[in-house]
This record gives C-alpha cells, structure tokens and sequence, in this order.
C-alpha cells in the first residue's frame, strides 16, 4: 500500500465523521420504541445499542462492496469527488437532526457521491442499474414491507394476548422489545456501517493506496465500526423524540412487532447487498404497528414532514455535493475552502441546537407542535376546561380588591 497522500488523509478523517453523524442520526432506529415504552432507561438503550453496532460491523462487507465496486466507476474518481460527496451527506445529516426528522443517512452518502460523480465525470460515472435495483427499489419497497409486517404483527401479538395477565403480557413484550432492539442495532451496525467500509476503500482505490476491487482493509472495518458505535453512544435524542413520541404512540406489543419486522427487513437486504435505509425500514415499521392496535393513530403530519426529508435526501445531497465538488476542482485552496466551510457550517448547526437541548433527561417528554398550520391552531384553540377553571380561581386571588364588571355594564 501506498503512503497516504494529505487529501487521502483528510477524505479517511471526512468520511469518519460521516459513520459518527450516521451513528447518533440512526440511534433512533433501533432505541426510540424501546425508549418511548419504558422497556429501557435511554442512557442503557444507546449504551447497548452503540457495542451491537460495533459488532455488526464485522459481520459482512457485501454492502461495503455495493458502495466501493457498484454505485459508480472507480476509474476517474479523485479523493476530491469523495470528499465533496461526505460533505453534501454530513451537512444533510446535520439539518435534518437539528429539525429532529429521521432522513436517511445511507441517501444522503449515496446522493452525495451521485453528485460529485456526475459533477466530476459526467452521468457515465454512475451505474443507473446497480442505483435502480439496489438503492431507489428498496428505499420505496422496505418501508411498505416492513410496515405491512409490523401491522400484521402487532394485530397478531394483541390477539394472541388477549386473554394473558396484562402485566405479566407487558412485562414479556418488554423483554421481547429488548431483544428485538438489540437485533435492529446489530442490523444497522451489519448495513449502515459498512457503506463508510465502501466510501473509505472507494477513496483508496481512487488515492492508488489499494488495488481495484478489493475488499475493507480490516483497520477500515474496525475504525468505521468503532466511529458509528460512538456516535450511537452519544444519542440522537431531537430523532429518538420523533420517532418514539411524534409519529405514533406504541405499546411495548407494538414496539416488539416494529422491531422485530425492521430487523428483519435490514438483516434480509443486508445478506443481499442492498444498500438500505435503515430509517425508511424502521420508519416504515413503527407507522405499521401504530395502525395495528385498534384505536392506533399515526401522526401524518409529522410523517408527511419525513416523508418531504426522504424525497429530498438524494437530490439534496447530490446538489451541495456538486457544488463542493466544483470548488475543489479549483485547486487545492478550493478543497480547503470546502473544509473551512464544512467545519464552519456544522459548529453553527451545534450552536443554534444547543437553543433547545434535547437529551436523555427530556427526549420522552410530548414534542412541541411543529409546523405554522399546527402552532396557529394551537394559538387560538381554546384552553382545556381544567386550565380555565384554575384562571379563573386565580384571578380574585391576584386582585382581590378588583370589582367584577355586573351584567349591565356596557362598552
């Protein structure tokens, strides 16, 4: 292998902290039902969820290979384009956390380097077949799958418990939730961690430090498992909140049934290659089983929010991308000038979060109305019967001297 070269370097570092927004993006995948639930306390939830991560890591390298061998052509690829293509992925990570909506992290990579490519080669650097059938069919496909599943499933746990002592039922499906969590973090550290595995071999067959086609050096295996593990400790509470509190209300029945259909679902595309969304997977399951308890709901305007950020990611990515991609082809002051602004435009995006922390002591509480239709109605909607009852003994008691206007008085 070659000596690293400075862009080499800074694409590896680049591309780590892609895994470490992917990790703490995608903690909600596997812990926000087990968190909404009770079944685990947040702090243990992230904790348990962060090391299945970095187990899973280790499991395969097929995604990996779908990423550095499949999406695009390696030949004529700079470690520029790369970098450019992290850049448009994080910052797209980064706003979609802050505004609290589960987007997908393995889109927003995958439209990131679609549009550095394109920017860099022209659209024959892209394989449309390996984009279609392995990246854009599953990302309509295992939503659907993984919701019809977690439907069917939670009807079936209900019916099957009907007549079951209903604490000891929920204390089973607690237990149950558990399990299923911990298999969905295996899952997304087995599919999401490895398509950092493919950016980073990707960038050192494009830098000369590996041969064409070869696999994950076992230091990339081990540093991008290590990188999505930490970002999972630390906890995307603002998505965990979303996704446990603002998209439906699950009973530990409900989050078992959830979990168990995304896991099986990621698992399953995993084996096949699939560069999946672990969030439209999860998403997609936790909206099935809120509508498989009668009496469910699911809060569609807070998916139709999510459901905008999953039509967005791809192009978005790919846009801020391209644009990168253009700056750096101007030299290296260019690529510079992309690193100044990318670790710039993330320290604002930390500063302006920290207006509202969300964090393991708060990310159960009831999310605040979002959205100028929901705020303008809350507004004017009238108080509730005991909030007015409460203002209205309130009142003689801040002025007791204050003389009530009679019946008669006019205006």
């Amino acid at each position: 292998m070659e000596s690293f070269s400075l862009i080499l370097a800074i694409v590896v570092v680049t591309a780590l902290a892609f895994d470490f927004t992917n990790g703490f993006h995608d903690t909600a995948n596997a812990m926000a039902t087990t968190i909404s639930t009770g079944a685990l306390k947040p702090k243990v939830a992230v904790a348990m969820s962060a090391v299945l991560n970095l187990v899973g890591a280790f499991l395969s390298v097929e995604v990996a290979n779908t990423i550095s061998k499949g999406l695009v052509d390696e030949t004529g690829i700079r470690p520029e384009v790369i970098f450019a293509a992290l850049v448009g992925a994080i910052l797209w990570n980064l706003l979609t956390w802050l505004v609290g909506l589960p987007s997908s992290s393995s889109h927003a990579l995958m439209g990131g380097l679609i549009g550095a490519a394109i920017a860099s080669a022209g659209v024959g650097a892209v394989h449309g077949d390996v984009l279609v059938t392995k990246v854009l069919l599953p990302a309509i496909a295992a939503p659907l799958v993984a919701g019809i599943a977690a439907m069917l499933g939670a009807r079936l746990t209900y019916r099957l418990g009907r007549n079951a002592d209903g604490k000891a039922a929920a204390k089973g499906y607690r237990a149950g939730q558990i399990a299923s969590a911990g298999l969905v973090s295996l899952a997304h550290g087995t599919n999401d961690a490895q398509k950092t595995m493919g950016i980073i071999t990707l960038a050192l067959v494009a830098g000369g430090a590996l041969a064409p086609d070869s696999d994950p050096p076992m230091w990339v295996i081990l540093s991008a498992g290590i990188a999505i593990a930490l970002g999972t400790y630390l906890g995307g509470w603002r998505i965990i909140r979303t996704m446990g509190k603002g998209l439906t209300d699950l009973q530990p029945q409900q989050g078992f049934a959830a979990q168990t259909s995304a896991a099986t679902v990621i698992l399953a595309s995993s084996h096949l290659g699939f560069s999946l969304s672990t969030t439209h997977s999860v998403s997609g399951a936790v909206m099935g089983a809120g509508l498989g308890r009668k009496g469910g709901l699911v809060r569609w305007s807070t998916a139709t929010r999510m459901f905008v950020a999953w039509g967005l990611t791809l192009p978005a990515a790919a846009l801020v991308a391209a644009i990168a991609e253009w700056v750096c082809g101007l030299g290296d002051w260019g690529t510079g000038l992309v690193l100044v602004f990318l670790i710039a435009s993330s320290a604002a995006i930390w500063k302006i979060s920290r207006r509202e922390v969300v964090d393991h002591t708060n990310v159960i509480d009831e999310p605040e109305p979002s959205g100028v239709v929901t705020t303008a109605m809350a507004a004017v909607s009238p108080p509730p019967t005991g909030v007015t009852e409460e203002l209205a003994a309130a009142v003689p008691a801040a002025a007791p001297d204050a003389k009530a206007p009679s019946a008669t008085t006019t205006v």
